[in-house]
């Protein structure tokens, strides 16, 4: 594409501010169209720029310090449009919003309003406004990784994808992994569901986790990330559900000293972009933004198998025990829930149910 062309279809900048219609310029006469010719040809000699001839902004957000996979991924599709479009993108990182004193939800409205362009989000912090989404939080659906990355590239992701741009402002590019998640606890070793009664454990803001864990005979609590550490540290919160990685990123383990492998849940993280803002870019951007994030997809998954393997030898060298399921202790959790799945099928429709094998 042109400049010219480019420069017409480039007017979000900033937090998703438009610029004036085309290029900001009234009518044009004939003595002066001579010159506007003459400098396109200029310009498209150039790599493109916004409608005002500033770079196009970009900020990209999370909820982890940047040495996380989640981060270094963000990185990864920045440096790639960095290295596509050089000074004609701005590109920066708030690598952990929470830093900055906002709640890890709040990556939700902070791009949805464009005050940052993409960020990323465990799908279950979606199901308030994307009921759909509910079902990916069923427990004991997806038994591998390999599996569970099918069904998010394949046609579960792409109604997800569907339901989630019906509602909100976003495109969804891609599905990062959270992974699988296990319970860590205070109190005692955990190898059945009885061991959990009454269990202060915390969820995430979803009806389905929060059943899930009723049925298992704990008492679930919806907090926000920031609440549940907090709560954690005070020694008011019993249990938590996490993938080992986080469960160290956060600290937790260095006050929970019990962890037992379940793989209850299997959650991805939508990487969603301020759709205001993408819609109004260039193809060529648009494109490249795609093909970036599917690269960082790859690459974060990846990485995110050693990092639950790095974490698990954290846990174990801080103190921590690690229990492993047996088969019949594992029977016995899946045995608990079954309620939930015959409930799934008054809430979801068969197709969706369909996709996650139920």
């Amino acid at each position: 594409m042109h400049r010219r062309n480019f420069l017409k279809r480039s007017g979000v900048l900033g937090a998703g501010a438009l610029a004036s219609e085309l290029l900001g310029l009234g009518a044009v006469s004939s003595a002066d169209e001579g010159a506007m010719k003459e400098a396109g040809k200029a310009a498209e000699e150039q790599a493109p720029r916004s409608a005002l001839g500033r770079p196009i902004q970009i900020r990209m957000g999370g909820y982890g310090p940047a040495t996380t996979g989640f981060s270094l991924a963000l990185k990864r599709i920045g440096d790639r449009l960095k290295a596509r479009f050089g000074g004609d993108v701005d590109v920066k990182y708030v690598y952990n919003i929470m830093d900055l004193g906002y709640r890890g939800e709040d990556i939700l409205w902070l791009v949805e309003d464009g005050v940052l362009t993409v960020g990323y989000q465990s799908s279950s912090y979606l199901t308030a406004r994307v009921p759909e989404l509910g079902a990916a939080d069923l427990p004991f659906i997806f038994d591998s990784n390999e599996k569970a990355r099918a069904a998010m590239d394949g046609q579960l992701g792409k109604l997800f994808t569907a339901q989630i741009e019906a509602r909100m402002n976003y495109r969804i590019a891609g599905y990062f992994e959270n992974g699988f998640r296990q319970i860590s606890n205070r109190l005692r070793p955990v190898r059945l569901p009885a061991d959990m009664k009454d269990m202060r454990i915390r969820v995430l803001p979803s009806k389905i986790q929060e059943r899930t864990f009723a049925l298992l005979g704990a008492k679930p609590l919806i907090m926000d990330l920031t609440e549940a550490i907090a709560a954690v540290k005070a020694g008011t919160l019993d249990a938590q559900e996490n993938p080992f990685f986080n469960t160290v990123t956060y600290g937790v383990y260095k006050y929970h000293r019990f962890h037992t492998v379940t793989n209850h849940f299997y959650l991805s993280r939508p990487i969603f972009i301020h759709r205001t803002s993408f819609d109004a870019w260039p193809s060529e951007l648009q494109n490249e933004m795609m093909a970036a994030v599917r690269d960082a997809v790859a690459f974060q998954r990846e990485l995110h198998v050693k990092e639950e393997e790095d974490a698990a030898a954290t846990i174990r060298r801080e103190g921590g025990e690690i229990l492993e399921l047996k088969a019949n202790e594992h029977d016995a959790f899946v045995s608990a829930v079954q309620p939930l799945y015959h409930e799934a099928h008054e809430l979801y429709g068969r197709e969706l149910l369909a996709l996650v094998g139920l």
